[in-house]
């Protein structure tokens, strides 16, 4: 299991480089500062599961979590989304060295 969120992790990070990597060009050719909200990037990607999703935390979810964290989190930018997303599995994952050390008895 901890192979699986390792991965994951690996993959969410692979991918705030590249949102990053995509709004650090954006930013160059406007010359100004370009951050993507996660809603855009996502809608670029694969505009029906975004709908999929929207419907179904409305749906299967309290309102008002829907109204205030998953829109909120839908204007946060694609890559501090991922970084983030990153980072908690990779913490989920670590596995903590033995206190005691390598060569005990």
């Amino acid at each position: 299991m901890r192979f699986l969120l390792r991965l994951a992790s690996l993959f969410a990070l692979a991918v705030a480089v590249i949102a990053g990597a995509i709004d650090s060009i954006q930013s160059v050719a406007s010359s100004q500062v370009v951050m993507t909200p996660m809603s855009d990037a996502w809608q670029d990607v694969s505009p029906t599961t975004l709908i999929a999703l929207q419907s179904s935390v409305s749906y299967y979810v309290h309102p008002r979590f829907y109204a205030f964290i998953f829109q909120w989190l839908m204007l946060q930018p694609a890559f501090a989304v991922f970084l983030v997303l990153s980072l908690i599995l990779w913490m989920i994952g670590y596995k903590k060295p033995p206190v005691a050390g390598r060569f005990t008895a």
